[in-house]
Order: C-alpha cells, then sequence, then structure tokens
C-alpha cells in the first residue's frame, strides 16, 4: 500500500478511493439498517451514526463534496466506480435497491454536513415509496426535514450504461447468488440438515444461461477467488468450467444444466469431513490423505439423502464418486473391475483441476498461473485429465486464461481480461495494460487487443513473452477484470 507523510512526522497510510467509497456505501447501509431495527435513542443506532459521520468528515477532508452515484448497478464516488466484491455485494445490492424503490439516482453531501443531519436523511428511505411518483414523494418529504447539507437527485438523471457493464454486473449477480446457494447447501449437509434443492437448481439455471448468453462476462467472474471463501467460489468455478466445456462439446441445454447441477455439488462430500483435514495448512499425514480420499464416497451417499430431485439423482452421485478417479483409474477411490469413466465425471475432473491449481488453498499458498495449470494438465499424462476435454476447455479460455498476469514485448504489464473470439487466435486476448514499458502505472488501465496490427509495417502491435505471478507484484487481478 502507497505510504505518505501527514505532516507530523509520522507516516500515514494512503486510503484509496475505492476502499473509501466501499466503506461510505456500508456505513450508510448499516445506518439505515440500524434506525430500522432500533429507536433513535438506541446505542447501537447511535454508534452506526457516529462512525457513518466520522468516515464522511475524513472523506470531505479529501474531497471537499461526496457524491455518491448510481447508475444502473454501478455506484461511483465522485468519479471512481466502486468495484464490488463477494463480501459486500449483498449489502451494495440492499442499499441500491432502497435508493431505486425512491427513485434516487443520486447522493451528494457537502462539507458544512452535521451528524445530526443523517438520521432524518436515512429514515425517509425506510417509508413506502409513492407508487405514482417515487421521486417527487421522496423530494416532498425531504423538504420538510431539518436536513440542509445533504441533497439528492433523481435516477432518471443518470445517464445510461454500456452494454458490456451492464452484462458483467449480470455475471456478477450471478455468481454472488450462486456462490450463496452453494454456501447453504454445504452447510446443510456439515450439520446434518435438509439441503434446499430448488435454489441450488435456480443457481445452476442462472449459470447456463448466463454462458449461454455472455461467457466472457461469467468466465471472469472465476477470477473472484477468495481465501476464506474457497470451498464455496470453487464449486461455482467448476460450475461455470464444465457448462462452458459442455458447451464446446455442443450438449443441449438439458445436458448442460444436469451437467452444472453434478458439478456445483461435485465436492459436497467434503463437508462430511472433519474440518481439521480439509482445512489443515500443513501436508496431510498419510492417515489424513485417507481420510480426504472418503470425500467422493460420501459426497456419493449425500447427494443420495438429498430431498428435492423428482427422480434419483444419478448422474450428480456418479460425478461426485468418479471426479478423481483419473482416466487411466489409478485415482480414487480404488477401482476392482475395469469400468469407463462418464463423460459428465471427465469434464468435471478437468474443470475442478483448472481451479484448484490456479486457486489459493490451505496448504497451497502459491497457486499456479491459470496458462502453466493448462499446460500442465494437457502434457503430464500422469494427471489423468482426458485431453480431448482440456482442449475444449483451452479453446474456451485460450492459451492466456482470463486474469492470467502478462508481460508484453513493449515491456508493458498487463492482465487479459477476456479470450479472442476467433478461435484462430488463442495466443491473442483481450488485455488491460496496467503500466507502461518503464513499470510506471497507469493513471486509468487501458484496454487493447493483441490482435492489432501495426499498419505500417503489417506485425503485430504487441505480444506476450511470458507470464507473471500476480503476487509478486501484489495485483489482484479481479478488481481490473471484473
Amino acid at each position: 500500500m502507497d505510504r505518505e507523510s501527514n505532516g507530523k512526522g509520522t507516516v500515514a497510510a494512503t486510503v484509496s478511493p475505492q476502499d473509501e467509497g466501499r466503506k461510505l456505501l456500508a456505513a450508510m447501509y448499516g445506518a439505515m439498517r440500524a434506525l430500522k431495527l432500533y429507536p433513535l435513542e438506541n446505542d447501537v443506532v447511535q454508534q452506526a451514526l457516529l462512525e457513518l459521520h466520522g468516515l464522511v468528515t475524513i472523506a470531505l477532508e479529501r474531497m471537499g463534496t461526496i457524491e455518491v452515484r448510481m447508475m444502473g448497478d454501478f455506484f461511483f464516488l465522485n468519479e471512481t466506480r466502486l468495484r464490488l466484491d463477494l463480501r459486500n455485494f449483498s449489502t451494495f445490492g440492499s442499499f441500491a435497491l432502497a435508493l431505486r424503490s425512491h427513485g434516487v439516482g443520486e447522493i451528494v453531501v457537502d462539507g458544512r454536513v452535521q451528524s445530526r443531519e443523517w438520521a432524518p436523511f436515512l429514515s425517509l428511505f425506510l417509508r413506502s415509496p409513492d407508487e405514482a411518483d417515487p421521486f417527487s414523494g421522496f423530494a416532498d418529504r425531504f423538504a420538510g426535514t431539518p436536513v440542509e447539507h445533504i441533497s439528492v437527485n433523481s435516477e432518471r438523471d443518470a445517464p445510461l450504461l454500456d452494454l458490456k457493464g451492464e452484462a458483467m454486473e449480470g455475471a456478477k449477480r450471478t455468481y454472488a447468488y450462486s456462490v450463496q446457494a452453494a454456501r447453504d447447501a454445504l452447510s446443510d449437509v456439515r450439520m446434518g440438515r435438509a439441503v434446499n434443492v430448488g435454489r441450488v437448481k435456480r443457481a445452476v439455471q442462472g449459470i447456463v444461461d448466463q454462458v449461454i448468453s455472455d461467457e466472457p462476462s461469467i468466465l471472469a467472474m472465476t477470477t473472484l477467488r477468495e481465501f476464506d471463501e474457497y470451498t464455496f467460489t470453487h464449486s461455482v468455478n467448476v460450475c461455470i468450467f464444465s457448462v462452458v466445456i459442455g458447451q464446446r462439446l455442443e450438449l443441449e441445454k438439458s445436458q448442460l444444466y444436469e451437467l452444472g447441477l453434478a458439478a456445483l455439488v461435485h465436492d459436497v462430500g467434503k463437508s462430511r469431513i472433519s474440518g481439521e483435514v480439509i482445512n489443515k495448512q500443513a501436508e496431510l499425514t498419510n492417515a489424513e490423505w485417507e481420510i480426504l480420499k472418503e470425500h467422493p464416497t460420501e459426497g456419493l451417499i449425500a447427494i443420495f439423502q438429498m430431498h428435492g430431485f423428482p427422480d434419483i439423482p444419478y448422474r450428480q452421485m456418479l460425478v461426485a464418486y468418479e471426479h478423481h478417479m483419473k482416466t487411466d483409474l489409478s485415482g480414487y477411490p480404488p477401482v476392482r473391475r475395469p469400468r469407463e469413466i462418464g463423460l459428465f465425471s471427465r469434464i468435471v475432473a478437468v474443470a475442478d483441476g483448472f481451479d484448484a491449481g490456479t486457486s489459493v488453498r490451505s496448504y497451497q499458498y502459491k497457486p499456479w498461473t491459470p496458462d502453466a495449470v493448462l499446460k500442465e494438465m494437457r502434457d503430464n499424462p500422469d494427471r489423468g485429465f482426458d485431453q480431448l476435454l482440456v482442449k475444449a476447455l483451452m479453446t474456451a479460455t485460450g492459451v492466456y486464461p482470463v486474469g492470467t498476469l502478462v508481460i508484453l514485448d513493449t515491456f508493458e504489464l498487463a492482465v487479459v481480461t477476456r479470450a479472442n473470439v476467433n478461435p484462430d487466435r488463442p495466443h491473442q486476448p483481450e488485455v488491460k495494460i496496467l503500466a507502461d514499458s518503464m513499470g510506471m502505472p497507469l493513471p486509468e488501465p487501458r484496454v487493447v487487443s493483441l490482435d492489432e496490427v501495426d499498419p505500417v509495417t503489417g506485425e503485430l502491435k504487441r505480444t506476450v513473452i511470458k507470464t507473471a505471478d500476480p503476487n509478486r507484484y501484489q495485483i489482484n487481478v479481479a478488481a481490473y477484470v471484473t
């Protein structure tokens, strides 16, 4: 993190506009929710209002005026678009709903705002909106409050969104819903409760629809990996990659749905394994490894015991049981007689291997780069993956999958944001350039396509010379992809 002198002989951390904006939105929603649940004089309410005003005061010292704008599903703090992650997506979605229900598209706070103004202002959003004209009704009630240094503007005044950004936000909503569904399902299995199978099905349907309608956007969501959420994001990522592979094989939509459902619950058996084994950060002992290898069998049993399927979910049970067997049957569980691994199991195995190899896990703090994982899966037969399916995944992700940090022959540093739509150009994805040839970060990342040709020389303007570890450069690739 950048640091600067505060003028008093000490060094203070510089707060990024992203962090500042996210904290402000969370504090506004938190104070609003506290006002909804408790009377004004309650300590919880007073503390929430105090924290909000403290954050506002700090932001005003730096910016002079605060403008929180909502355009479609995007939030802006002044001119900075706020990137939302899985931890705050639900909170900001609820805050956006509160604003939108009253037709409010912008909140403006000037430097003279007083702490006493927040309670009457936020309380307005807790009232039922005017059905005929929500914003006019809100404005009329607003005029009767003692609020002087906060103003609002109508949502109708906000500019329209570009279609690409709108599609990305739709993919993010689908992803967030699916992670929550996976979290609830796996937690229910661990606690011995009934699983809400209907919600799991809806999550899979959303992923299948996203893959069919806008595959690049939902693929970008797989970069939103967080260590604390690995178990749940891994299940969703495997579902996405599996459906993408299935689409490359021209499976019908109903088959994609069955495949996606199997992929989302493929690791459900881990919920029946001791957390000390699953979350152990050191290398597993032989005894612990034998326990872990029971999760495919436990998964088959757990899925069989789920209620809510119209028929016995044979395909899902089989995938949970087979996805670690390997094509030569040298994996686990051990087999006693020759068998052919099912297509869905082989697809999920490839998707599982790719996401696991590129993720930070309890016992893997340094993940491989995506291109290195694909190369290992393709070239090392001991990994036991179906080579045709690995190639199918590569046609979707390109040689450099989304989220890969690359160094160009111009010595610029860039992150891959989208595979080339031309299958004959897998080495030439769309990238977002983060730093110039001298290693200096750009004020605003620049998007270019690596298939651009110099009209004078007829040569490509840029090519990838190698990939790089984002941890080495302290770069969160998901912030630039999603």
